[in-house]
């Protein structure tokens, strides 16, 4: 699980230096893979999207900080 952990994190990462790039400068990581429409930007997008699904779905079990609270986050 730590191995699937670690490559969701590192997913969710890209997923957000893409969107601060974008936002500064406008420019899209997806141009280095053939443009928005290309299959390399939409797998690499879907993958971006299902990392941050099975963070939310197994944050608090993973996070010691969250874990701790029975509510969940903080």
């Amino acid at each position: 699980m730590k191995i699937l952990h670690c490559i969701t994190f590192s997913l969710l990462l890209v997923g957000a230096l893409n969107w601060g790039l974008f936002a500064l400068t406008g420019w899209d990581v997806s141009v280095w893979l053939g443009g928005m429409t290309s299959q390399w930007a939409k797998i690499l997008y879907l993958a971006v999207g299902a990392a941050a699904v099975l963070e939310i779905a197994t944050h608090p079990k993973n996070c010691k900080v969250c874990g701790k609270n029975p509510g969940g986050m903080m």
